[in-house]
């Protein structure tokens, strides 16, 4: 019987074999697709982690180049001479033929009418209105605003005029004579009593004669690059101290003697 019972289990064991084939189909397809749902959770994973890693990258790429503006802005207050104190941009106001932007700073930090404001590249503007918690700023590209300059080259006086643009200011009263090219640099005369002597304004662009006319039409680009302001300086150009920090009140004082 032994070799009856040999000669049957190799005919039946291809039976068994098909009989088995679809659990075994069943166990194999569902470890694949276990497997490839593992693969496509940890990619989603990776990828959730990769984007996070670039937007920590773009976070402290733009960190670092804040930290740079302000250490620039920094180093400026200590070489330009008068004092500063640094603010922030909150608002922009670009309308047509009306440039003016607010800072996050105001009167608390002893701002006040008529400051000057600059960058680390050349003269924003003047502080037109303070109040405790911001001021407001008019661009030196705004129609309404005039700043005496002085050519840094030769020494010659003339007034840049706001011409609505962002990148341009016009020098409407110079005659057709006068002695000045493209590339020279504007700086502020210290006339009027705004803004103090030395800062860097502007630079002529384009210098055109007409003949027929007594002045010539000649345009220059704001050196602070009005586009892209966000860190700002308030300057005084006295010695009185100003608080750098975010005053605190004085407490009264309280008297010892009994009521």
């Amino acid at each position: 019987m032994d070799n009856t019972r040999n000669a049957l289990s190799l005919i039946t064991y291809p039976l068994e074999r098909l009989v088995n084939l679809p659990p075994q189909l069943n166990q194999t397809l569902t470890d694949s697709l276990l497997s490839y749902q593992n693969v496509v959770d940890e990619n989603t994973r990776l990828k959730e982690q990769q984007f996070k890693a670039q937007t920590k990258l773009l976070k402290l790429a733009a960190l670092e180049k804040e930290n740079i503006r302000l250490q620039a802005l920094l180093g400026n207050s200590f070489t330009l001479g008068e004092q500063l104190l640094s603010a922030e941009v909150l608002s922009i106001n670009l309308a047509p033929y009306e440039h003016t932007i607010a800072l996050n700073k105001g009167s608390r930090f002893s701002i006040h009418k008529n400051q000057p404001v600059l960058n680390i590249n050349g003269v924003v503007g003047q502080v037109t209105r303070s109040t405790p918690m911001r001021s407001e700023v008019l661009l030196i590209t705004d129609p309404s605003h005039a700043i005496p300059v002085q050519i840094n080259r030769n020494g010659l006086y003339t007034i840049a005029v706001g011409s609505g643009q962002l990148n341009q200011l016009n020098l409407p009263y110079l005659p057709n004579n006068s002695d000045i090219q493209p590339g020279d640099l504007l700086i502020t005369s210290g006339l009027g009593g705004t803004f103090p002597q030395g800062y860097p304004v502007a630079t002529v662009k384009t210098v055109t004669s007409q003949p027929d006319k007594p002045f010539a039409i000649i345009t220059a680009t704001p050196k602070a690059q009005l586009d892209r302001i966000r860190e700002l300086l308030v300057v005084w150009s006295d010695s009185t101290p100003i608080p750098l920090l975010n005053p605190s009140k004085t407490p009264t004082p309280q008297s010892n003697e009994p009521d």
